[in-house]
């Protein structure tokens, strides 16, 4: 009988952790389809109801780091679509969530809250009117390669924050790295508008 209930309980907990997992999957699918598939003129509405679904998520499942990680991302994406003043609360909100994720497990789908946390620092305005910092930025992508010296998306936003700082030859070199980057089970559509943006910032070189 022991036995039979600490199966059952394995059980409940292993059927948890997949349902969780899958939430994320859901958002970082949808995410994709919103980044690279939808028009221009619907990002806007398309970002709002999936921030909305990543909000429900992380509300229900608040112990996820990936649910904080990918909430972060929408709202951060969301705001640079929309851009302007009105775009801070959002990238306000989305610091708080990788903050979150961090506290809750700072290896969260290989170091992404640290990459996408630093991102954010280079790309929104410094003080008074946002958080924006590139030296916590650097340090934070620095962190994220640490964690996924191979990772497309860690290499390409380090890249993209050394071509802003006219750091040109470390640039080409990181983001050479991210076109070699082994492809992602399940991320096709991810992986292939990321390595677009990759070769659009090395034209620029």
């Amino acid at each position: 009988m022991y036995i039979k209930t600490v199966l059952l309980v394995m059980a409940i907990m292993s059927g948890s952790s997949l349902a969780m997992a899958s939430d994320y999957e859901v958002l970082q699918s949808d995410w994709a389809v919103a980044n690279y598939q939808t028009s221009t003129n619907r990002q806007s509405e398309v970002f709002e109801a999936l921030a909305k679904k990543a909000e429900a998520l992380v509300n229900s499942h608040p112990e996820s780091a990936e649910n904080h990680i990918w909430y972060g991302i929408i709202l951060s994406t969301w705001a640079g679509v929309d851009g302007g003043l009105g775009a801070l609360s959002r990238v306000k909100q989305a610091r708080r969530e990788l903050e979150t994720a961090l506290e809750l497990d700072p290896d969260a789908l290989q170091g992404s809250a640290y990459t996408s946390l630093g991102a954010l620092y280079y790309q929104v305005p410094g003080w008074p009117l946002a958080f924006g910092d590139k030296k916590q930025a650097e340090k934070l992508l620095l962190k994220a390669l640490e964690i996924n010296p191979d990772g497309i998306d860690s290499n390409y936003f380090m890249g993209d924050y050394l071509m802003r700082e006219k750091r040109y030859d470390e640039a080409r070199v990181v983001l050479q790295k991210a076109l070699q980057a082994t492809p992602r089970p399940d991320r096709e559509l991810a992986d292939r508008g990321r390595r677009a943006e990759v070769q659009a910032l090395l034209s620029k070189l």
